[in-house]
């Protein structure tokens, strides 16, 4: 007997990432970065926006940076300390590659499972 279930071809699942980086691979934009951006929107800080995710100040901090270099202009506009506390706030240019993203995201999750089925199909 074997020692795990086969699987059906019915429990098969195709995944896939996609990324942004620069020419020699130096920095990445992926998903941890559109996220952290979409929770900046909503939540006002970066602090908040790592906690949201799970991941350190700092590297949401670096990742952050990092997008920024790869991308060639600032993601975030930053208000330090005061009273109330800083908070952050995204630049147009953000608000741009968020809304490009998610309509590249779509366009590659169409394909992609257009794709596979025409996979899953060649397996019958």
């Amino acid at each position: 007997m074997d020692k795990y279930p086969k699987p059906s071809k019915k429990d098969v699942f195709l995944k896939y990432k996609i990324w942004l980086s620069g020419l020699v691979g130096d920095g990445r934009v992926d998903d941890l970065t559109y996220d952290l951006l979409g929770l900046i929107h909503e939540k006002g800080s970066l602090k908040a926006a790592s906690e949201a995710v799970g991941v350190s100040y700092r590297k949401a901090w670096g990742d952050i940076q990092q997008a920024e270099l790869v991308l060639g202009y600032p993601l975030i506009d930053r208000q330090r300390g005061g009273k109330d506390g800083g908070n952050s706030s995204l630049t147009p240019a953000a608000f741009r590659l968020l809304e490009a993203y998610r309509a590249l995201q779509q366009k590659f999750d169409d394909s992609v499972e257009e794709a596979f089925k025409e996979f899953r199909e060649k397996l019958k």
